[in-house]
């Protein structure tokens, strides 16, 4: 068995990378709130350094690298490297130049080309592979092999976990009083995250996950009671088609009272929401939690829900609603 972290460490993360980034802001809506029958926060993370959460979990990782073991070790470790669709590897690009180290990233060769110049912006050493999780693995391997880099797990790695849940530790100094979170799965960083944050500080409060129908594979793994590996996922949701970890899932079944899943066409209905009364540039996975709580409102319980919009990084040549034209 896995220990989790702890809130302590939570809170920790949440000194660590203070200076590094944003505390987000949480935003309401009346006509949403009309719509929802309910009070909805809105934890902007899209608003985040490089437009999403993940740069909470990278910059944690990347600083709490162990100094003491670099300085003994034979060589001068300052290179990190990670697989990624997108925004963990803009993050973890990001927090590399921010520790002064040296970042190498494999993404999938049909990455958002939005996302694949955020990486190169922040300096990252790139690697382009087939999008299949063992291309991804095989060249992150070689990489770690030549150069000696810290392998930072886009989602499996305690010290991301910590630092991804410090949005709900803010969410929930910004507004104390919640029924509900509602987080979106992929990897299960975010979400499991999310949970421990809330299990601790607000235990009476619920913890949904959010996820696409074509992705349902955390829905399933915890019917199944097992992790079920998501295979070859189309969903508009790009964040979102990764399967769960060995350390996310025992967190998401101790904490999280249920995936609800969605289709892509009412995530984009609620991106398109979003945009238009909000004014909140949002992507499809950061949408699918508004998505979830417009068509699940009956299972999802209290008045006051907070919602967790993980990114904001959009290819605005490639929005999906111009594509139903």
């Amino acid at each position: 068995m896995h220990s989790f972290p702890t809130i302590e460490d939570i809170k920790h993360a949440a000194e660590r990378i203070k200076p590094f980034v944003h505390r987000t802001p949480v935003f309401t809506s009346v006509s949403i709130n009309r719509i929802c029958d309910a009070r909805v926060f809105f934890k902007a993370e899209n608003l985040q350094k490089v437009g999403a959460f993940k740069a909470r979990g990278a910059t944690n990782a990347v600083f709490s690298i162990e100094k003491n073991n670099l300085k003994n070790s034979e060589r001068s470790v300052n290179t990190v490297a990670t697989h990624s669709s997108g925004n963990h590897a803009a993050a973890l690009a990001y927090a590399a130049c921010c520790c002064a180290m040296h970042a190498h990233v494999v993404m999938p060769e049909n990455a958002p080309p939005v996302k694949k110049a955020a990486v190169a912006g922040y300096g990252a050493e790139i690697t382009y592979c087939e999008p299949t999780q063992q291309a991804r693995e095989d060249a992150l391997a070689s990489i770690i092999e030549q150069t000696g880099a810290v392998f930072i797990h886009p989602y499996n790695d305690h010290r991301v976990i910590a630092g991804q849940a410090t949005a709900a530790l803010e969410l929930l100094e910004q507004v104390p009083e919640l029924d509900t979170v509602l987080a979106p799965v992929g990897g299960g960083g975010l979400i499991s995250g999310t949970a421990l944050s809330v299990s601790a500080l607000k235990p009476e409060t619920e913890v949904f996950g959010a996820e696409p129908e074509s992705a349902d594979d955390a829905y399933r793994s915890l019917q199944a009671k097992k992790i079920i590996p998501v295979t070859n996922p189309q969903t508009i949701a790009d964040g979102l088609r990764t399967s769960l970890g060995e350390l996310t899932f025992p967190i998401i079944q101790k904490h999280v009272t249920a995936i609800l899943t969605v289709s892509d066409t009412v995530i984009i209905e609620a991106m398109r929401l979003i945009w238009e009364r909000m004014k909140l540039v949002v992507e499809p996975s950061a949408a699918v939690t508004l998505a979830v709580l417009l068509t699940k409102r009956e299972q999802i319980k209290g008045s006051k829900i907070g919602l967790i919009v993980s990114g904001g990084n959009v290819d605005l040549e490639n929005l999906p609603w111009l594509k139903q034209c």
